[in-house]
């Protein structure tokens, strides 16, 4: 994006990019708000107001006050303290060779579930899913219509469409029946505790041990995780010693 100056408060220049910076630090729901021309000129009113603060409290050498000065010992000490704890974090290195290993040594972590895409109808009784099995099966509605106009579940708002699901998420009845028919078959009546389902197989994928290069990101994450846990260890381990004489515990 390119730099354009909006305003200038004395020798201060406030930029689109201070805005969009602004912008980018809101929860979605601000950002939602504040995403429009009046929003990001309500922000750039904002940011002149903090500047014209800024120069009266330097007009009026409040930095001197006795409670900023505290206050001011008080961030140093705490961003100071969150400095030297990411110098122990980020001092943690990780080889593809260890990445590697830990692949080798924690495969069963790494394991792929069966998966089934799948849309659904569900009625109150058999003779209603028969009578929508029969004019599916004929050609006289399509499933996803008969779904959006039949089905009892939120999901006839979509066509039926339960997205993709893993083996064992669904109910029993309804899982054993996704996982043993074919791609593209409609099978039904199949009875659950929610009522009569008719089930359509979009697509069904086959689990199983994952590839190193699926998994490398999880593994980077967890590896570097592990990593820094114990780095922090060993340096609170050693301050202890250093500095034994001048901790105490009250009882």
């Amino acid at each position: 994006m390119e730099k354009k100056v909006l305003a200038t408060v004395g020798q201060k220049e406030i930029t689109n990019l201070d805005v969009e910076a602004i912008l980018g630090g809101l929860d979605p729901y601000q950002a939602a708000h504040f995403n429009s021309e009046q929003g990001k000129k309500q922000i750039l009113e904002d940011l002149v107001n903090q500047e014209l603060l800024y120069m009266e409290a330097k007009e009026n050498n409040l930095e001197q006050d006795e409670e900023f000065q505290n206050e001011l010992k008080r961030v140093q000490e705490n961003m100071l303290k969150q400095y030297a704890m990411n110098k122990v974090l980020t001092s943690v290195t990780l080889t593809e060779e260890e990445k590697e290993a830990f692949f080798e040594a924690n495969k069963e972590r790494f394991v792929k579930p069966d998966t089934a895409s799948a849309k659904h109808i569900l009625v109150d009784t058999e003779e209603k899913a028969n009578e929508l099995l029969g004019k599916i099966n004929s050609g006289e509605v399509t499933f996803e219509a008969a779904a959006t106009e039949h089905s009892t579940c939120p999901s006839k708002d979509a066509g039926g469409d339960l997205g993709t699901f893993e083996r064992g998420q669904m109910v029993p009845e309804f899982d054993d029946a996704v996982f043993t028919m074919n791609k593209g078959e409609v099978v039904g009546p199949v009875k659950t505790q929610f009522g009569y389902h008719l089930i359509k197989l979009e697509d069904r994928n086959k689990g199983g041990q994952s590839e190193y290069a699926e998994v490398k990101a999880e593994i980077e994450k967890a590896l570097t995780y592990q990593k820094q846990s114990q780095a922090y260890t060993n340096k609170y381990n050693e301050l202890k010693t250093k500095y034994n004489d001048v901790v105490k515990f009250n009882d």
